[in-house]
């Protein structure tokens, strides 16, 4: 298939005059939601063993959430007063969130500090970052106990001097900021110039306001661990936790985009034009460079935390020993990255994002769930069902990604707005 093909724009359905206006509905259904397919050629297109997998795994997730929602939480988890969560919040919101910050760091990148090398994977990070928080919201309403009462943080039970209540109102208010951020790219697929030109013009405005949200609500969501001092784990507990989750959640985000670039450009290739192409190897090692800086700062203030807490009598103990692993594996990050800059190595500094993503998963799985009530005798840190859950999101998440993708000019250009920055 060509790899422009279901582009349109309203001329093509409006200089056939003797169209219906039930033929030009039908070509746009065609043209835009089946890529230039009949039905029954898109739908022979999706059976692969690839996409029965995933299916299957979406079923089973599907019937595990009805469960949830037609009976009670407790059909897909054990939570308990003691135990409040697992890794419907572990995963979905505190690992989730920090990676989703790759809109808001590439962002800031592009459109404020004017680093134009990084223009091919904006929207691409966009796109990543609002699935991020889209899919986070997700995850909580799946989590709570009456997801109708999710606005009340917001309206009625708030505080201003609440953590709930920023962390409610910064992430709703970012996932719509980034929702527009990325709307030039569903307009210009639908063939709305002139909404399209409305959104361009506000990217400047959005990002600057989506960076103030991002930064205030990426420190306040690890900041909420602050007030349980005796509940995490003291080598992970200190006050320096908004500074290393803010920091981290860059760090994140660059490892983030390095990993789905180098995805994309293995199984989306036919979906990117040769401008995206071209400029992966010097956008990864760019990003290696700032991941270098970034995680050298976060594993200095991490030790410089562990220290200021006293908390290193606890490094002989079975929590100290699993701390020593995390640690090593962030520790050893920055030389990696800087040694494959240096030697101007892409796979090397692609190696080094994989894994980083692993130390940051790691960390924010110990902060939220491993390391928090550890004092408790006995423990079950999740529930089978949560993991199957966990699984079928992530994996509608995936699939939602690759049909955006498929039909949006994301890692492409759109040929009506050629050389349009945006």
């Amino acid at each position: 298939m060509n790899e422009f093909a279901g582009e349109y724009t309203e001329k093509h359905i409006y200089q056939e005059k003797e169209q219906t206006g039930s033929e030009i509905i039908t070509y746009w259904i065609r043209d835009k939601l089946f890529m230039g397919l009949t039905f029954k050629e898109y739908f022979k297109s999706l059976i692969t063993p690839l996409n029965v997998v995933a299916g299957l795994i979406v079923l089973a997730g599907a019937y595990l959430i009805a469960m949830r929602f037609l009976f009670r939480l407790s059909e897909v988890t054990e939570s308990s007063n003691e135990q409040p969560w697992g890794l419907f919040l572990s995963w979905g919101l505190f690992i989730g969130v920090p990676f989703s910050a790759s809109g808001f760091v590439i962002g800031t990148a592009v459109y404020i500090f004017g680093l134009k090398k990084y223009q091919p994977i904006v929207k691409n990070a966009i796109l990543l970052g609002f699935l991020g928080y889209l899919f986070a919201v997700i995850f909580l309403m799946i989590d709570l106990g009456r997801p109708w009462r999710i606005y009340y943080p917001m309206i009625i039970s708030f505080g201003t001097a609440s953590i709930m209540f920023l962390v409610a109102w910064h992430v709703s208010l970012y996932l719509s900021v980034q929702l527009l951020e990325f709307s030039p790219s569903a307009l210009a697929w639908l063939g709305a110039r002139k909404l399209r030109k409305v959104a361009v013009g506000m990217t400047l405005m959005l990002t600057v306001f989506g960076v103030m949200l991002s930064t205030l609500h990426q420190a306040a969501l690890s900041g909420m661990f602050l007030l349980a001092p005796g509940k995490l784990h003291p080598l992970w507990y200190t006050s320096y936790l908004p500074w290393l989750a803010f920091i981290s959640a860059i760090g994140a985000a660059i490892a983030l985009m390095i990993v789905v670039t180098k995805l994309s450009q293995v199984f989306l290739r036919e979906r990117a034009d040769e401008h995206y192409l071209s400029n992966l190897d010097n956008i990864t090692l760019g990003l290696g460079k700032a991941a270098s800086f970034v995680l050298f700062t976060y594993v200095g203030l991490r030790l410089i935390s562990v220290t200021h807490e006293s908390a290193w009598k606890y490094i002989n103990t079975p929590f100290g020993h699993w701390f020593l692993v995390e640690i090593t594996i962030l520790g050893i990050l920055p030389f990696l990255f800087y040694y494959g800059v240096q030697k101007k190595n892409v796979g090397i500094v692609q190696v080094s994002a994989a894994l980083t993503m692993v130390g940051i998963i790691m960390n924010r799985l110990n902060i939220s769930l491993i390391a928090f009530n550890w004092q408790l005798p006995n423990r079950e840190l999740f529930y089978w069902k949560e993991f199957v859950v966990v699984i079928a999101v992530v994996t509608i998440e995936i699939i939602v990604y690759r049909w955006v993708v498929n039909r949006m000019p994301v890692l492409r250009q759109h040929p009506d707005y050629i050389g349009d920055e945006h």
